[in-house]
């Protein structure tokens, strides 16, 4: 049989990373992208320890010519793209009063618009190789606002809105999307999380100290893979939260003013 090849970005640390040495160990052909050339490296060298072929594309989500290079390149030397990983991202931890809009609009371009436009520029190659499974890092917070992510959940709110559009007007290409929400998960996002300075946080919450492990949370993403799901939620108990929403919300309200958007 023909090696599959997964195309993941945000490779280089968290899940994104999990998911690489997951798929590493099944002896599949990766390519690997993230901004941090360096810590993409390590990773891909222990992918390949695993009996994974690698390639590594290095390119900045903010930067569409980088976006549009590594997309050559890809195409240039693969067949064909099995399945599209879109991982990469950055959080926040500042209020909408006191938000500028260069650090607004930095965590759109990061979480959204990197994402829309690699895949965008990707799908004349998918449709024309037979096409693809896209899986989409969302998040809980792509699901109902929280405070201190106003422009983190209008991002990955966007990601919905996109890319289950994408699902319906390539079905008949056999475009597969599935949406992966995970709740808290142990990964550094919070350390590298925007302040309304735009510099980084610089420390781990406590609820993300808490959260599943991103081994766990790269396992079950494999699995809605492979079961061709259209969303899966990940995580422990902050899962009720977006069924409360649905079905009770007012009591999800009365949770989520509780909730200490710093724990």
């Amino acid at each position: 049989m023909t090696k599959q090849t997964i195309w993941i970005t945000g490779a280089s640390s968290g899940i994104g990373e999990a998911l690489a040495m997951h798929y590493a160990a099944e002896g599949i052909q990766l390519i690997l992208s993230s901004h941090e050339k360096t810590e993409l490296e390590r990773v891909a060298s222990n992918c390949m320890k695993q009996g994974a072929e690698v390639q590594v594309l290095p390119f900045d989500l903010t930067k569409k010519d980088q976006i549009e290079e590594a997309v050559k390149k890809a195409e240039a030397s693969i067949s064909k793209i099995d399945i599209l990983v879109n991982c990469g991202g950055i959080s926040q931890r500042s209020l909408i009063i006191e938000t500028p809009d260069e650090v607004a609009r930095r965590i759109m371009e990061i979480d959204f618009w990197g994402h829309a436009t690699l895949t965008s520029r990707l799908m004349p190659f998918i449709v024309k190789t037979g096409g693809a499974h896209i899986a989409v890092l969302s998040s809980l917070s792509g699901l109902f606002g929280f405070p201190q992510r106003s422009m983190y959940c209008a991002s990955k709110h966007a990601l919905h809105g996109f890319f289950e559009t994408l699902r319906l007007e390539h079905h008949k290409d056999n475009v597969h999307v599935t949406m992966v929400c995970p709740g808290r998960v142990r990964t550094n996002i919070s350390f590298h999380a925007l302040t309304s300075a735009g510099v980084e946080h610089g420390k781990m919450d406590k609820g993300q100290e808490e959260g599943v492990t991103a081994a766990y949370c790269a396992a079950r993403i494999a699995r809605a893979i492979k079961k061709q799901r259209k969303q899966v939620i990940i995580g422990k108990k902050e899962v009720i939260m977006p069924y409360l929403k649905r079905f009770a919300p007012w009591l999800f309200y009365i949770i989520a003013l509780r909730i200490d958007p710093n724990a």
